[in-house]
């Protein structure tokens, strides 16, 4: 298939981006922190009053690798643009060093091409088209814990519920494309 990214199984290449969301009176400034596997289209997502690379880290370290190593899947590849908050000396830069340290190989877009990591950008649209439009119009939110705890509850939807009519869920949610596939490296592996 033209333009497609290879991801055979879960886990093994996921994308990773920072979004503005807006600022919120009393609040600041808000950033989404995204992670999305390009195998299943499963995303994750946190709040940050900023966009430092430790709030990059921080979303795969409490909230991404987690979730794989409770299904046994190993991420092997994570792909970012080149904003300060992913890239920096590999040794001294607070995301690289994390990284390194998980054993997570760091690819990058090309430069200003942000249609390279497309599994973000489709999933920023999508998020704010679907969460934040509605969500800003419905509640006035006084912290950024207050919009997380609503967009969790979105991303359940996502994840679990909504269907996705792309070639790689053919129909399914996020989650059951993501267990199909972890079911298929199981038989792999035992053939």
């Amino acid at each position: 298939m033209r333009n497609s990214v290879e991801a055979p199984h879960p886990g093994y290449l996921l994308c990773q981006d920072t979004y503005f969301v807006g600022t919120i009176k009393g609040v600041g400034k808000i950033y989404l922190q995204s992670v999305v596997d390009a195998h299943c289209s499963l995303g994750f997502a946190r709040l940050y009053l900023s966009k430092a690379p430790i709030t990059a880290a921080d979303t795969l370290h409490n909230h991404v690798l987690p979730f794989y190593d409770e299904h046994g899947v190993t991420v092997e590849h994570l792909l970012t643009d080149n904003g300060r908050e992913f890239c920096g000396k590999e040794l001294q830069h607070p995301f690289e060093l994390y990284l390194v340290i998980s054993q997570v190989r760091h690819r990058r877009t090309e430069v200003r091409s942000p249609e390279t990591n497309g599994f973000c950008e489709r999933f920023h649209r999508t998020v704010k088209e679907e969460f934040f439009s509605v969500a800003f119009r419905r509640t006035l939110y006084e912290s950024v814990e207050q919009l997380q705890t609503d967009l969790d509850k979105y991303l359940d939807f996502y994840n679990r519920q909504r269907a996705h009519q792309g070639y790689r869920t053919k129909g399914r949610t996020p989650y059951q494309a993501f267990l199909d596939g972890v079911k298929d490296m199981l038989q792999e592996r035992v053939a």
